[in-house]
């Protein structure tokens, strides 16, 4: 496996959200950079959904649902016990 590049940056912080992000690092543990690469990592992965929602939404816009396109699939459905 190569090794991880990493990169120093600067950035700037309200420090109520800087102080918020102190208090969460010492109640778990780690450290700030760990905590805001895992954040980032999140906002990416929800970013990525959010997408890709999107797309399926375009999608279903520009070619919607049929009448009768699913029903084959109506009697396999199950929805657990009444």
């Amino acid at each position: 496996m190569a090794p991880v590049m990493l990169k120093t940056i600067q950035m700037t912080i309200e420090k109520e959200l800087l102080d918020e992000v102190d208090a969460a690092i010492a109640e778990l543990g780690v450290s700030r950079s760990a905590f805001i690469q895992d954040a980032l990592r999140q906002a990416l992965a929800d970013l990525r959904v959010t997408q890709l929602e999107d797309q399926h939404a375009l999608g279903y816009g520009q070619h919607p649902v049929q009448t009768g396109e699913f029903d084959v699939w109506q009697a396999e459905q199950y929805w657990g016990e009444p």
